[in-house]
């Protein structure tokens, strides 16, 4: 297969990854949103004589599963679940949404279109076409102590907010953090078109990790998983939730209809990436037949690019700038949920041969950054969390070295120990947090900034 990885490393870099401003301005409008709710809900409950309180929040579907993409442009579809405790919530669903689509009606009185209660969920609509899904969950402690959620649907259903998001977690870790790059590039391919109305990113994301085929080359590596999800698709069409393997993603008849213009555009275009398998095929051929595919100017223009520069040549080389890093940080609110209770600090003892001992807030204090070699012992100071509890650790690095080293890590990881260990290696501004979690429950946490300014 004709390699352009480096230039599909590029794209998808710079034009399938949502930039971190955009990012940002997701997660604001979904603040936004939920400070609205409550503030709404306020007001209800003065007027109604009611005490409806929001227990929790979770951040749901793509946003959380970080899989948004550029050409989304302003079709964003931000999921909000919204946690009510039973025994504060009516038991009609019905009325449950309603009540929470006249709270926001109280504080969106300038959308053209007011807060409307769907089957599942609430949806607020903004006049640039994204809108903002409220999902309505109660949650009980069951005899073990842990909460179990119920989802307001056309009834109350057992089901965990965070549980999806979780799974994708998982898949995509025991990928390599892989999926979530194919995952997006098919979303491009579904959202290429202004005209076509495809399956849904859960059902795509679902669909590629079944079909998953890894590679070190990225466009490889899409283009095979691709062909399997087309294979599959003509053999089964049934999507199953990947948390509840009983229960059918395909919930109307327009379901259907989407999957096979799924497959039939798979097809179609999967075909005119023949080319590229051919012993003779040429850049020119290769820039050509992806351009078709996603319909995307950034192909143009790396034709006319190669032209200006001479560039044409029978192989692409990857540089530098466009190697891929993966993204391995996760998010303690996607994994339990968050009931800050107990106090909990960190502290990190810093040593190196010939050097005194020092300790890492007091150089933080004295804003001393941290030179590289150095031994970190870090340990939890003090926590008056009540035994039995779990202990989690998370080490994060930032800036262009830890990018450029594919070492950004920050996965949680259970470790049950009080003390954890690492070494300074390269400049960035990194960080280490510690969690403590009792009856499946995120109760203590604190961070600790760990700012390095000279590479080995």
């Amino acid at each position: 297969m004709y390699d352009v990885s480096n230039k599909f490393n590029s794209f998808y870099k710079n034009h399938v990854v949502l930039p971190k401003e955009q990012k940002k301005r997701l997660f604001r409008l979904k603040n936004l949103n939920i400070d609205r709710l409550k503030e709404g809900l306020k007001d209800y409950n003065e007027e109604n004589k009611t005490n409806y309180q929001i227990v929790e929040t979770v951040v749901q579907g793509s946003v959380a599963m970080s899989t948004v993409t550029q050409n989304e442009s302003n079709d964003y579809d931000i999921d909000v679940a919204i946690v009510f405790d039973k025994g504060n919530v009516l038991d009609g669903t019905i009325a449950v949404k309603n009540m929470v689509a006249n709270a926001l009606k109280k504080k969106c009185k300038q959308f053209n279109v007011e807060p409307e209660a769907k089957t599942n969920c609430v949806r607020i609509v903004y006049a640039e076409g994204y809108h903002v899904d409220f999902a309505i969950y109660r949650r009980f402690t069951n005899e073990n102590g842990e909460y179990q959620y119920e989802h307001c649907g056309s009834q109350w259903r057992t089901r965990d907010p965070r549980a999806i998001t979780k799974w994708f977690i998982d898949e995509n870790k025991s990928k390599n953090y892989k999926l979530r790059v194919v995952a997006r590039l098919l979303k491009m391919f579904c959202k290429s078109r202004n005209d076509w109305v495809m399956p849904g990113g859960l059902v795509q994301s679902v669909l590629v990790n079944e079909c998953f085929q890894s590679d070190e080359r990225i466009d490889k590596m899409f283009y095979e998983t691709l062909k399997s999800v087309r294979d599959r698709l003509i053999l089964n069409k049934e999507v199953n939730n990947p948390a509840d393997q009983e229960q059918s993603l395909k919930l109307i008849k327009k379901d259907d209809v989407r999957l096979e213009r799924l497959e039939s555009r798979l097809t179609t275009y999967l075909n005119k990436l023949d080319v590229l398998s051919e012993e003779d095929c040429t850049l020119r051929q290769a820039i050509e037949a992806w351009k078709d595919f996603f319909n995307h100017s950034y192909w143009e223009e790396q034709w006319e690019q190669a032209k200006e520069t001479n560039a044409v040549v029978a192989k692409s080389y990857s540089t530098t700038k466009d190697v891929l890093y993966d993204e391995t940080e996760e998010f303690m609110e996607y994994i339990f949920p968050l009931k800050i209770q107990y106090s909990l600090s960190l502290e990190c003892k810093v040593t190196h041969d010939g050097w005194r001992t020092m300790f890492l807030n007091e150089m933080l204090r004295k804003r001393v950054h941290l030179p590289s070699s150095r031994q970190l012992d870090f340990y939890i100071q003090h926590h008056n969390v009540p035994k039995p509890y779990q202990v989690y650790w998370k080490v994060k690095n930032s800036g262009d070295e830890a990018k450029r080293r594919n070492c950004i890590r920050g996965q949680i990881v259970k470790t049950n120990s009080e003390t954890h260990s690492e070494r300074t290696s390269f400049r960035g501004e990194h960080f280490v947090e510690c969690y403590i979690v009792k009856n499946r429950v995120c109760v203590a946490r604190d961070r600790i900034e760990v700012p390095i300014v000279t590479n080995e």
